[in-house]
């Protein structure tokens, strides 16, 4: 059990707002800023091929969900998919216009 300033009992401690840490620095910051900045350097034509083996244990799904965080965050749209040794991301096609 905690208290808070006023001496009064809580469930949990308190800490001065100021003294948060900001921002979300998650475990596959790294990973994401990677395939992001392979990304950029890729023609429309071209996906980031990871090999499942470098995700170290860490399931796929956490890696997907994180970049999609990120990359709607960013308005970067991206795909993704993945087969038993790789997952491939790359750039969406951009929405094609009737000319109308």
């Amino acid at each position: 059990m905690g208290y808070n300033g006023n001496g009064k009992r809580m469930h949990y401690s308190s800490v001065n707002r100021s003294d948060v840490p900001q921002g979300r620095k998650g475990k596959h910051r790294k990973a994401v800023s990677d395939i992001l900045g392979d990304l950029s350097q890729l023609d429309a034509r071209q996906a980031v091929k990871i090999p499942l083996s470098s995700l170290k244990g860490e399931k796929v799904q956490n890696l997907r969900s994180a970049l999609n965080r990120v990359t709607r965050e960013r308005k970067i749209p991206v795909v993704t998919s993945s087969d038993e040794k790789y997952l491939y991301v790359w750039r969406a096609d951009a929405p094609k216009t009737t000319g109308e």
